[in-house]
Parts: C-alpha cells; structure tokens; sequence
C-alpha cells in the first residue's frame, strides 16, 4: 500500500477508533440522572395523585421546561464564549476567567430554579405525600456519586 492509500487506511482505523470510544462512553459512563428526574418519577409513579394534583404538577412541570431549556441554551452560549476566549488567550486570562465566571453565574440560575420548581411541586401535595417527597429528595441529595460500573 502506497501514500494515499495508507494515510486513508489510517484515517478510517482512526475514525473507527474514535466512533467506538464514543459508543463505549455513552453505554458505560453515562451521566447520573438529573435530581428533577428521580423526584418526578417518584411523583407520577409512587405518590398517587389524584387528578387535580396532576394537572398543576403538569402545569408546574411545562412552565419550568421552558425556563430550563431557555437557561440551557444560555448555557451553551457561555460554552461558546468560552471556547473563543481559550482560542484567543491560549491560557487562563482574563476572557477565559469572565466566561467561567458567566457560565457559573448561569448555572447557579439554573440550581436556583431547579429548588424553586422542586418547592412548588411540593406544594401541591397533601401533608403524607410532602413527607415521601421530602424523603425522597434528601436521599437524591446526599446519595454518594456512582461510578460508572455501579450505573
């Protein structure tokens, strides 16, 4: 094999390579699930609402989707910022230092929110089922991180 061929061969091993470290990342070292989602599940599947709580739980749930997705998409912007602060600087100056600093102050927003949607969720369950959510959101809370073979 000569030249081009043999960087091609290269190329596609490469490639290979990469595509099969990614599909290992995403089956073994998936992300935890978000707080939100192990509290919601604990809400549709275990508290028995009745239909009236349904509905402003939903109500709840669709008003903070547009908020996360919003503060999520800022997220992002941030991340851009921050890359074309690194590509400028190429070290921790003082761009990078203010889009860290940007992404911080958004990602608390998004914390922020996250308590105050979980809070009036709360709100809309009788004394018994506040406290089987209460529960249920200090053990998300202070529940050690897994590793990746305990997922």
């Amino acid at each position: 094999m000569k030249g081009a061929g043999r960087y091609g061969l290269v190329a596609l091993v490469a490639f290979a390579a990469a595509l099969a470290a990614v599909l290992v990342a995403r089956t073994w070292i998936a992300p935890a699930p978000r707080v939100e989602s192990e509290v919601h599940a604990l809400i549709h599947k275990k508290l028995e609402l009745d239909g009236s709580q349904e509905q402003r739980i939903r109500a709840l749930e669709a008003d903070f989707a547009k908020r996360r997705e919003a503060m999520e998409a800022e997220m992002r912007a941030d991340n851009a910022r921050l890359a074309q602060a690194i590509a400028a600087e190429h070290g921790y100056g003082p761009q990078v230092s203010a889009a860290v600093d940007r992404s911080h102050h958004v990602m608390g927003m998004l914390q922020k929110e996250t308590l105050k949607h979980i809070f009036a969720m709360r709100a809309v369950l009788r004394p018994d089922q506040a406290a089987q959510f209460d529960a249920a959101v200090v053990k998300v809370l202070t529940q050690p991180a897994q590793t990746p073979t305990e997922r």
